[in-house]
């Protein structure tokens, strides 16, 4: 296997873009990635985008063709696979492509992920996104991702010492970091009393525990190691991929408080690249509610089981605390594309990695971590990333 290396990234501004089109959103980020990696796009020899539920948002399906067709790549019969892993989809996109380098089948490989969430009324896109539960053991009861990472956070709560303060302090933590990214859909700070006094959603979460309905697309490009410096001064190294499995269904599920796909994934991650969480300079976390940036400090093996409710307070996941946690805002502020989510959190590491994170810039970076859920941790994608 061939070591492989992130040679270009770019990425849309993420909100609610009524003018933009699901095509051209696709577009506008593959243009960036490759402009930044300095490659033509008949130089490309494969690509994997990550999409969850174009038919449901935007009434289209075969969004690999489409896509190669409207980035002007079908001329080339460049084949374009679409990967769907509900919000995991970006994150499985990387890995495919991350394989396809590492194996030789392919040598320059685009991995892009692509959501427009907005063209749909909201009931709409709850329902859409429910199709990541069980549509018929957990759906068709009533019960949507609000609800059901409710039941994570009720469970939590119960278990362990995690206040509702603390809850909220990473809300507040990652609109912090939101307001210092130019492509996040929040770029406002907020308050811990803002998120305590907002609407309740599902008890104990409140709209401001919960990312947003978001637009947005992000692509990269990778490349052998080995010839990576053709195309970039500042090449980021795949240290590790991994993908984990669990049970759809929370009620299947051995522990609802610990997502043991991310455990595994994580556990595979650091064994891969022979590292520890102490090598870790920065990690992207999949914080769709805020109990889920709680349960991943910990189920990645940040901290032991109840103790990241105190690790948020004391400001150790702060963006200059020992361990900055969602550097990019998160899927919270910076907002949650489905598709795109996974890819988003690569293309934030490799803007830290490469010293380009402008006003949430980590000083000396040098490794970091994406962790990418689908549904409450059915799919679960972690990747490490190095210079």
């Amino acid at each position: 296997m061939r070591d492989v290396a992130v040679i270009g990234a770019g990425c849309t501004t993420f909100g609610e873009k009524w003018n933009v089109s699901f095509r051209n959103l696709f577009v506008e980020a593959g243009i960036l990635a490759l402009e930044d990696a300095g490659l033509a796009g008949e130089q490309i020899d494969a690509m994997y985008v990550g999409n969850m539920s174009a038919g449901r948002f935007v009434e289209q399906e075969h969004i690999g063709a489409l896509i190669a067709d409207y980035t002007g790549l079908a001329s080339y019969h460049i084949p374009s696979t679409r990967v769907e892993a509900a919000c995991a989809s970006g994150g499985l996109s990387f890995r495919q492509a991350v394989i396809a380098v590492a194996s030789g089948m392919e040598d320059i490989v685009v991995a892009a992920g692509v959501e427009k969430m907005t063209d749909v009324a909201s009931g709409a896109s709850v329902d859409a996104l429910t199709g990541a539960a069980d549509r018929e053991w957990e759906g068709f009861v009533g019960a949507t991702f609000p609800g059901l990472y409710a039941m994570i956070a009720t469970d939590y709560m119960n278990r362990y010492p995690l206040t509702r303060e603390q809850l909220a302090l990473v809300a507040v933590k990652n609109h912090y970091n939101g307001a210092r990214n130019p492509i996040a859909q929040f770029q406002q700070e907020i308050t811990t009393e803002t998120v305590i006094r907002s609407a309740l959603v599902a008890d104990p979460l409140r709209l401001f525990d919960c990312s947003p309905i978001t637009d947005g697309a992000a692509a990269v490009v990778l490349a052998p190691l080995e010839r990576a410096r053709e195309f970039t001064d500042t090449p980021v190294k795949v240290l590790a991929s991994a993908q984990a499995s669990d049970t759809i269904t929370l009620h299947d599920r051995r522990d609802i408080s610990t997502l043991d796909g991310s455990v595994a994934a994580g556990r595979r991650a650091f064994e891969l690249a022979g590292l520890s969480t102490a090598d870790i300079d920065l990690v992207e976390v999949h914080d769709c509610f805020t109990i889920a940036e709680i349960c991943a400090i910990e189920d990645l093996g940040f901290c032991k089981k109840g103790e990241a409710g105190k690790l948020t307070e004391e400001g150790v996941t702060a963006l200059h605390g020992s361990l900055p946690v969602n550097t990019s805002g998160g899927l919270k502020a910076c907002g949650h594309p489905v598709g795109a989510t996974g890819i988003k959190q690569v293309y934030e590491i490799v803007q830290q990695l490469r010293g380009e994170a402008g006003r949430r810039q980590i000083d000396g970076a040098r490794i970091g971590m994406t962790h990418n859920v689908g549904g409450t941790g059915a799919t679960v994608a972690v990747h490490i990333l190095g210079v």
